[in-house]
């Protein structure tokens, strides 16, 4: 089995300026490039867990999200980081579905697809959804970011 560092994507990877669909919005966050290499050297999958309401609610397509997503990922390949997936939700709050965190759908799916030990493995959020998703999959740990920077809990976890 093996282990996972599970992130949201606006607000952890990239700022967070809301509904980032389109990639002239997308800024990396500063750290994250070095805090997702060292995660990867240690043997951590990188899987992307990201509400993406933003399309259900017609700010942005799918379409979008996956250029956007497909940018995102060769930005980060061309610096040695491989993210293993990525699983989204397009659903607006209001639709009520299985998939949007805090309910566990996607890490669930991600542990299934790729034999995770979800015990040793860590959610990485900026919000309380997040934390709350990784509790409800039974995620070992589960990181609430606030005022840290991701390197420094990258530092701290691997």
């Amino acid at each position: 089995m093996q282990r996972a560092l599970f992130l949201d994507r606006d607000g952890v990877i990239n700022e967070d300026t809301g509904y980032v669909g389109k990639i002239e919005n997308f800024h990396f966050i500063d750290g994250v490039f070095e805090a997702l290499k060292k995660a990867q050297e240690r043997g951590f999958l990188l899987i992307i867990i990201t509400n993406q309401s933003g399309i259900g609610r017609g700010y942005y397509t799918p379409q979008d999200f996956q250029e956007l997503s497909n940018y995102m990922v060769e930005e980060l390949r061309k610096r040695g980081i491989e993210i293993t997936d990525i699983f989204f939700c397009p659903h607006a709050p209001e639709e009520n579905c299985s998939c949007r965190k805090p309910k566990p759908a996607m890490i669930l799916e991600a542990a299934k697809k790729y034999n995770i030990d979800l015990q040793n493995s860590y959610m990485l959020g900026d919000k309380q959804s997040d934390i709350e998703a990784a509790r409800n999959a039974g995620v070992g740990k589960a990181i609430l970011l606030c005022d840290k920077r991701l390197i420094d809990v990258i530092e701290e976890i691997v």
